[in-house]
C-alpha cells in the first residue's frame, strides 16, 4: 500500500474544515484570528494555528490551496532528499504550519486593540511554502510553470514577485477577513528556515537567477 501523501492530508483537511465552517458559525467564530478577544482574555493562542484551516470562500480557498499543492511537492521532496523521509516531514511542516502561525503575529500585535479586526485563512503558510520553493528552485529548466488558467509559462520567481503584488494590492484594499499581509511575513519566514536548514540555497538561487538574466540579454 503506498504511503499516504502529506499534501492531500493537509490539502483535504483544509477543504473540509473550511467548508464546513461555512456553514457552522460557532465553529468559525471560535477558530478565526480575533487578536482582541486573544489579547483580552489572555489566552485562545490556537487560533494563530485554527484560522490557517478557515477561508472565507470557495475562492479564497481555491487560490491557496492550488498554490499549496503546486509548490509543495517541490520542497516536501527537496526536504526529503535532504534530510530523510522522517525529518524532511517534520520540517515541511514546520515550513508550513510555522508559517500559518509566525505570519499571523505582526497581525496580532498591530490590531489587539481592534474589536472590528478578525482575520483567517493558510495564506502564511501557503506563502512559507511558496517562496521555499522559489528559493530552491527559482528557474524552471523547462521554460517556465504554468499556474492556474494563466495560458503561458513563467518562471517560479516571477510568479513570486507576482504573488507578493497581488498581496499588496489586496491588502491595500481590505473589505474582507483574508489577511493579506500574512503573505509577506509567511514568504519572509519561508526564505529564512529554508536558508537556515540549507545554507547553500542563497548562492545557488543567485547564480541561477544570473544565469537566467544572461539567457535573456544573449536572447
Amino acid at each position: 500500500m503506498p504511503p499516504l501523501n502529506p499534501l492531500l492530508i493537509l490539502l483535504g483537511l483544509t477543504v473540509a474544515i473550511s467548508a464546513y465552517a461555512w456553514s457552522n458559525q460557532d465553529l468559525m467564530n471560535s477558530w478565526i484570528l480575533d487578536p482582541y478577544q486573544m489579547n483580552r482574555r489572555g489566552g485562545q493562542w490556537y487560533r494563530f494555528l485554527t484560522s490557517g484551516f478557515l477561508h472565507a470562500d470557495i475562492a479564497h480557498l481555491a487560490f491557496n490551496m492550488i498554490t499549496f499543492y503546486s509548490f509543495g511537492g517541490i520542497v516536501l521532496t527537496f526536504f526529503a532528499q535532504q534530510f530523510g523521509d522522517s525529518s524532511g516531514l517534520l520540517l515541511f511542516l514546520l515550513l508550513y504550519l510555522g508559517g500559518i502561525v509566525v505570519s499571523d503575529l505582526p497581525t496580532y500585535f498591530r490590531h489587539r486593540h481592534d474589536s472590528g479586526y478578525r482575520s483567517l485563512g493558510a495564506s502564511g503558510g501557503v506563502s512559507s511554502i511558496l517562496f521555499a520553493s522559489i528559493m530552491l528552485l527559482p528557474v524552471s529548466e523547462h521554460g517556465g510553470i504554468r499556474i492556474f488558467l494563466i495560458p503561458i509559462d513563467i518562471q517560479p520567481f516571477l510568479f513570486g514577485f507576482l504573488y507578493l503584488a497581488y498581496s499588496y494590492y489586496m491588502g491595500r484594499r481590505r473589505g474582507d477577513n483574508i489577511n493579506h499581509d500574512a503573505h509577506f511575513y509567511g514568504a519572509l519566514y519561508g526564505v529564512l528556515l529554508t536558508v537556515a536548514l540549507m545554507p547553500d540555497v542563497l548562492p545557488n538561487f543567485v547564480q541561477q537567477i544570473r544565469d537566467y538574466s544572461g539567457q535573456l540579454l544573449n536572447f
